[in-house]
């Protein structure tokens, strides 16, 4: 039982990682047709950030270069990506086993790109990330073995 409430966590985390990135994809294709670089201007002044400081000047920057074509590949990236996140959710949800090793292999590519990121900027967060993560492989991989003896598929 204390098996399928990890599973069923992990999934609803997954579930709400594709959701937010499905907004985001949404959110993007709203800009299609729109003036980009004056919504990001807009956003900086609301979020009272200075728009000369590194990390909003990065951020105007990148807004002023996004065409409607770049929008369009942004927002269908964000769709592919949920869509990956809501069929593992699903397979975690409903205990498939291939939800298991769908959930192991995709936690398991972040790692090196996780790895490398505490190397280069050490902090909580990078080392919190990189936790979190191998958390969730290791559980996917118990839970699968554990599957795996006991002779039970889906």
């Amino acid at each position: 039982m204390r098996l399928t409430q990890g599973l069923r966590t992990v999934a609803a985390l997954e579930a709400a990682k594709g959701l937010v990135v499905l907004l985001t994809g949404f959110g993007l294709f709203a800009l299609v047709h729109q003036d980009v670089q004056h919504f990001a201007e807009t956003l900086v002044r609301h979020a009272h950030l200075n728009p000369a400081s590194h990390t909003p000047r990065i951020f105007l920057e990148y807004a002023g270069k996004l065409d409607d074509a770049r929008l369009l590949q942004l927002a269908a990236a964000a769709l592919a990506y949920s869509g990956v996140r809501m069929i593992e959710a699903y397979g975690l949800w409903f205990d498939h086993a291939w939800g298991e090793g769908f959930a192991a292999a995709s936690g398991a590519v972040y790692l090196p790109f996780e790895l490398r990121e505490l190397y280069h900027r050490p902090g909580w967060l990078a080392a919190g990330l990189l936790a979190l993560n191998l958390a969730v492989v290791a559980f996917m991989v118990y839970s699968l073995r554990r599957r795996i003896a006991a002779g039970r598929s889906g």
